[in-house]
């Protein structure tokens, strides 16, 4: 996975595999391993605080559910209105962009 890339589409990425439900941390990683054939392995360390900046501009809402194995219960991440503007924003750049990009290497 080239951390470039990645660095530039974290927010479409992540917006989208929350599209469909909420989901924690955990189910986020996985869900994006078993989505892209495990293209996508995300790290703890990198996941957060993207799950956190996209929290604190209102993309994502926190909600609580079923107690995790620390005994806490465990915070899922639901897309917000916001969100799905963004969301739909960012889908609409990368289609133009990634056409660009075809036409200019004869893909």
């Amino acid at each position: 996975m080239n951390s470039d890339l990645l660095r530039g589409n974290l927010d479409l990425i992540l917006l989208s595999i929350l599209e469909a439900r909420p989901l924690y941390g955990f189910a986020i990683i996985q869900e994006a391993r078993e989505r892209t054939d495990g293209y996508f392995d995300f790290k703890e360390g990198s996941l957060y605080p993207a799950l956190h900046r996209l929290e604190g501009e209102g993309q994502l809402a926190p909600q609580f559910g079923e107690v995790g194995r620390n005994g806490k219960p465990r915070k899922y991440y639901a897309l917000t209105d916001r969100g799905r503007e963004v969301l739909r924003a960012k889908r609409e750049e990368f289609r133009a962009f990634t056409g660009a990009v075809w036409r200019l290497a004869g893909g």
